[in-house]
């Protein structure tokens, strides 16, 4: 079975930054773990990075959301803590401008996985919205999200957000 974990915008401004959020620095044990069980398995593993440019607060996204965060090669846009020592310079990591990334999209279905995985942050906007391009992009494919590794800093926005992708049949696991 040819799988990928994709670890979603698990960056300093998501986790303890300008947009961090006590529920995201819980998370990190949980998904270095399964990173690690990924790689022991042979599986790939890529990372997203939510990407911004100093003229964020010109852009759509910033004047809806005027909180600047994830500023190419700033501290708040580097990996978080565990997560950040575990990514290889041999993992595909894609910078995305936006909640979705097109061209994860593009890769996934390209290299035609049979299980396409979610983890990081955050729930209801960037994961929901990767999964979703991602089921698209393979939709005969496994795509799961687990909802042990995956968090908002709002929980009823955490849970219905998990609750929309099982009705788009994206797979909920440890939730």
């Amino acid at each position: 079975m040819k799988k990928i974990l994709i670890i979603v915008d698990y960056q300093n401004d998501f986790v303890s930054g300008s947009l961090g959020f006590q529920d995201a620095v819980l998370l990190e044990d949980q998904i270095a773990e399964k990173i690690k069980d990924y790689r022991k398995n042979g599986w790939e593993v890529a990372f997203t990075y939510d990407t911004h440019e100093s003229n964020y607060l010109n852009t759509q996204e910033g004047r809806k959301l005027p909180v600047p965060h994830c500023l190419k090669n700033t501290e708040g846009w580097r990996l978080y803590g565990k997560i950040a020592a575990l990514c290889r310079t041999e993992d595909k990591c894609f910078e995305k401008p936006a909640f979705g990334s097109m061209q994860l999209a593009e890769y996934l279905a390209d290299k035609q996985y049979d299980c396409v995985e979610f983890a990081g942050v955050v729930s209801n906007i960037c994961v929901l919205s990767n999964a979703v391009l991602a089921k698209a992009a393979l939709p005969e494919a496994e795509i799961r999200v687990d909802a042990a590794c995956t968090a908002s800093n709002d929980a009823r926005l955490n849970q219905e957000a998990l609750d929309i992708m099982k009705e788009l049949q994206i797979e909920i696991i440890n939730g």
